[in-house]
C-alpha cells in the first residue's frame, strides 16, 4: 500500500483528499503545514507528497525545496495545489502543479501515474540511522503481500 504525505491546513480540504486517496488504496499521512510534513516524512518516508502552497509555519514552495534537499526524499514526486497561479521566475522544486479546486479524477490519476513510474524501477535503499546487521536482508515491500 503506497504512502501518500498530504499536506494542507484547512482540514477539509485533508478530510476529502484524504478519503478519495484512501478509497484507491493508499495510506494517507497528514500533515498541517510544511514543519510538520517534514517530521512526518522521516517517520513514514511516502511514496508521494501532495502539498498546498500557501501555509503558515512553512509553506509548501519552502517545503517542496527542503525535501528535495535531502537525498533520501530528492526523487519523491511532489503535486503542489494552490489557488493562485503556479509561482514562476524562480527554481521549480515540485514536480507538477494543479490549480484548486483540482478535479478529484484528474488529481488521483496524477497521483497514481506518479506511484505507478516509482514502482516500476528498483530504488536506491533507504539511508537509515540504525544500521541493519549483515545477516539481516531488508524486505521489498513491492513483494510483500
Amino acid at each position: 500500500m503506497p504512502t501518500v504525505l498530504l499536506v494542507d491546513d484547512d482540514l477539509e480540504n485533508r478530510w476529502a483528499l484524504q478519503l478519495a486517496l484512501e478509497g484507491r488504496g493508499h495510506h494517507v499521512v497528514l500533515a498541517e503545514n510544511g514543519r510538520d510534513a517534514l517530521a512526518k516524512a522521516d517517520a513514514h518516508f511516502p511514496e508521494l507528497v501532495i502539498t498546498d502552497l500557501q501555509m503558515p509555519e512553512m509553506d509548501g514552495r519552502e517545503l517542496c525545496r527542503r525535501l528535495k534537499c535531502r537525498a533520501a526524499f530528492s526523487d519523491i514526486p511532489v503535486i503542489l495545489l494552490s489557488a493562485v497561479l503556479e509561482p514562476t521566475g524562480e527554481i521549480r522544486y515540485w514536480t507538477t502543479f494543479l490549480r484548486k479546486p483540482a478535479a478529484m479524477d484528474v488529481l488521483l490519476d496524477t497521483v497514481d501515474t506518479f506511484i505507478a513510474a516509482r514502482l516500476t524501477y528498483t530504488r536506491v535503499p533507504r539511508v537509515t540511522e540504525h544500521q541493519t546487521a549483515a545477516r539481516w536482508q531488508a524486505i521489498d515491500s513491492r513483494c510483500w503481500p
